[in-house]
């Protein structure tokens, strides 16, 4: 195991009312009481993160908001500032999932917007990339890859590189049920990784890659073996409080 942390995130999209959020914390909480190796962090929708924030407390889980503008205040109509999210005591906000990019059109300048608002207000961001299945099979996955880490982190400093996790999520694995080989998620892992070392091979070794894409409990354990795969980025399975917390226990 890396001398990285590991980090696994449950990215509940939109799913769980409150109603049903806080059965799922009251089950997940002693699940992962003694899971003191790994950050463990669930991702509401904007109704549940305050009644999250409020029955993890003091426990071992954080808990990230899905999205949020780059904006401190304005005239954007459904979004939600920095601000509003650190009110609350949320600790981080995933950024540019393929699904808000597809679905919602965020560009990779939005997401780099994002980032470094994210980062000056404290949050701790979770970067998502990733390529398509057509891009895979063009041979344009590191092309993909490259245009996205290096626009996603352009507004911020090398020296603040490692406050940034960086989600690898092929987009073709994302709730198909297909995985990425072991060999394929290190291979772009491991890029990633590199992108990075470009602006500070120190800082590099030091920032987090998570796998996102039809993670279970059962492939699990080949996937956080891999060595530049520093944990995961959940989601179907994160729904279910006793599957992810076998990732969890995985990762610990």
């Amino acid at each position: 195991m890396s001398a990285r942390r590991p980090l696994i995130a449950g990215n509940w999209k939109m799913h769980k009312t409150v109603a049903e959020a806080e059965a799922f914390i009251q089950r997940l909480l002693p699940l992962v009481y003694a899971s003191d190796a790994a950050d463990v962090v669930i991702c509401p929708p904007f109704t549940a993160l305050a009644a999250m924030v409020d029955s993890a407390r003091g426990s071992r889980v954080q808990v990230y908001a899905q999205n949020m503008h780059h904006a401190p205040a304005g005239a954007f109509t459904g979004e939600i500032s920095a601000a509003m999210l650190t009110e609350i005591d949320v600790d981080g906000v995933i950024l540019g999932h393929s699904e808000r990019r597809e679905l919602c059109g965020e560009t990779d300048r939005a997401v780099a917007l994002k980032l470094a608002a994210a980062l000056d207000a404290g949050l701790e961001p979770i970067l998502c990339v990733g390529e398509t299945e057509a891009e895979r099979e063009q041979g344009e996955t590191e092309r993909k890859l490259r245009h996205q880490v290096q626009e996603g982190l352009s507004k911020i400093g090398a020296e603040r590189l490692p406050e940034v996790a960086i989600a690898y999520e092929p987009i073709w694995a994302i709730g198909t049920g297909k995985v990425a080989e072991p060999e394929q998620a290190q291979d772009a892992a491991a890029f990633i990784r590199a992108l990075v070392a470009g602006r500070s091979p120190e800082q590099a070794q030091r920032l987090r890659i998570l796998y996102g894409g039809s993670v279970t409990p059962e492939n699990a354990t080949d996937l956080l073996a891999l060595p530049d795969i520093d944990g995961a980025l959940v989601g179907g399975a994160s729904l279910d409080a006793d599957a992810f917390a076998a990732i969890v226990g995985v990762a610990s």
